[in-house]
């Protein structure tokens, strides 16, 4: 999940974390971040699986934006990533 300069937030998936945060940055990675630059990563998660990945996305997209905060500030700038190998 990122935070976007105008203080929404976006949740999406991807196989590789830097680079989609880049992509944002640089206005490639999604149409509503783009006019949204910079985006700050506030929150993430490593799962097993692609499919396990787009149900967790769906879920938090279903979540209210009280409770998506709830999740950017449970660690504020640390990202909830596992060492490499473990999951997506």
């Amino acid at each position: 999940m990122v935070r976007c300069a105008d203080g929404t937030l976006y949740t999406g998936w991807t196989f590789d974390l830097p680079a989609r945060i880049e992509a944002h940055n640089r206005g490639k990675g999604a149409r509503y971040t783009a006019g949204r630059r910079p985006v700050e990563l506030v929150f993430s998660e490593r799962l097993p699986s692609k499919s396990e990945a787009l149900r967790r996305e769906l879920a938090i997209k279903r979540m209210a934006r009280q409770e998506k905060e709830k999740m950017a500030a449970r660690r504020p700038g640390v990202p909830l990533v596992p060492p490499e190998g473990e999951g997506l």
